[in-house]
């Protein structure tokens, strides 16, 4: 593959700037202004004054099914639809079957991955065997292929299980990606709120998140390991992780777009508008748009999680919790945010590149010499959200038929052309 590209808007060193990017066999040969080419270069010269481009997109948590779970989802089509997305690195959550809780068990995993995802894909492990919280999984042996130890879809409520969690995590220069969940404060589906009361519906309880925020918070002071807290949906938590930073302590925290933009007022009694943790109310909403905007939660991330579509429809009571956002981050950020001056795009790919490829120890720019992998896109594109038009497997979103602004046109990974926009 040999491209030059001519004048797009490409992010360097925290800002866009205006730069010609030479592509020959895969790699990256120069990124100047105004490159000049010989009459006998053998490629394509596109020209994309309008377009801006970045290191791919990264999500440090996503749900891609597999193994186990195929008839949601697989590795091969999330990887796709995660390219579609603008991102070329996602870290996926380890509730699977088996879970990766053992060198064996995580091996099943990374086979899948060698064989189908067309981006790179890094596990999680588990914290405890089955995620059962009883047990220690065998961290050590699993720390050289895992981005890092996660329980998600359940909290470990043993605190001296925890305890040695982070302190081997610690030891491993690995962070402890927390789905923080009280089971005993979860007795429903959705916000214990208003909505809840009208409809007749269980609530769950804002507590269930914040104290194991809290508590995890404690055993980050008494280890130093890195701390995540995963999907936060509380102004509790937020003021948790908040002074946790003023603390100087190694904790970040993921914003959704589902949490940004609605409240439990947006809700209707569709499987679509049902996960875990739910929706909260506009004080919680107000809370985590704050934290977005002043950085105390740094990192987008999806919770991408794909279901079939008989188990996303029957209603918030009996749907699966869990929505696919994958292909609608970009957009649905860049519309609510960026479009309306709240937020820079420079910030955003703060927000979407730099933190979570820190997390992840990826490089976060475009360098000489690197293989392709970026992703180009026109902020100001509009279009409907359709998840007829998803790639995900997975077709629940809350966002159906929502005007947009921001399209992927393309995106590079590995040297190769992994998605193409087929409406250009």
């Amino acid at each position: 593959m040999n491209l030059l590209l001519k004048s797009p808007n490409v992010f360097q060193n925290g800002e866009f700037v205006k730069r010609d990017i030479l592509i020959e066999d895969g790699k990256i040969t120069a990124i100047e202004p105004n490159l000049s080419f010989s009459d006998n270069f053998s490629g394509h010269i596109v020209r994309y004054d309008r377009f801006f481009i970045s290191k791919g997109f990264a999500d440090i948590h996503v749900h891609f099914r597999e193994p186990g779970y195929s008839y949601k989802a697989t590795i091969k089509q999330e990887s796709k639809a995660a390219a579609a997305g603008g991102f070329t690195a996602v870290a996926t959550m380890p509730n699977l079957n088996p879970h990766p809780d053992t060198l064996v068990h995580l091996q099943e995993e990374l086979d899948l991955i060698n064989r189908d995802a067309s981006i790179k894909v890094l596990p999680y492990g588990t914290i405890t065997l089955q995620s059962q919280g009883k047990e220690l999984s065998e961290l050590k042996k699993m720390s050289p292929y895992v981005a890092g130890f996660s329980d998600d879809g359940v909290g470990v409520e043993n605190d001296e299980l925890m305890l040695k969690a982070f302190e081997i995590a610690k030891e491993l220069n690995l962070p402890i990606t927390a789905h923080c969940e009280f089971p005993d404060e979860k007795p429903g589906v959705i916000h214990d709120g208003l909505f809840a009361k009208q409809h007749n519906l269980p609530g769950i309880s804002s507590r269930s998140e914040w104290s194991m925020v809290k508590r995890d918070i404690e055993l980050v002071r008494q280890t130093g390991c890195r701390y995540n807290v995963c999907h936060v949906s509380t102004k509790e938590s937020v003021d948790l992780i908040r002074q946790a930073k003023k603390e100087g302590l190694p904790v970040s925290g993921e914003a959704a777009p589902h949490y940004l933009i609605m409240n439990d007022m947006d809700l209707q009694d569709l499987g679509r508008f049902k996960m875990n943790p739910p929706i909260r109310s506009k004080e919680d909403q107000a809370a985590i748009r704050e934290a977005f905007l002043d950085g105390t939660l740094e990192i987008l991330a999806t919770d991408h999680a794909p279901h079939s579509a008989k188990e996303k429809s029957q209603g918030l009571l009996n749907s699966n919790f869990g929505i696919v956002g994958l292909e609608t981050a970009f957009a649905l950020i860049n519309t609510e945010f960026v479009q309306t001056g709240l937020l820079s795009l420079e910030t955003l790919m703060q927000r979407m590149v730099v933190a979570p490829r820190q997390f992840l120890k990826l490089e976060t720019e475009l360098k000489v010499g690197q293989k392709a992998d970026f992703v180009v896109f026109d902020p100001e594109a509009e279009y409907q959200i359709n998840s007829e038009n998803f790639l995900s497997l997975g077709k629940a979103t809350p966002f159906e038929e929502k005007k947009v602004k921001g399209k992927i046109l393309y995106t590079f990974y590995d040297g190769e052309l992994v998605y193409r926009n087929n409406n250009l």
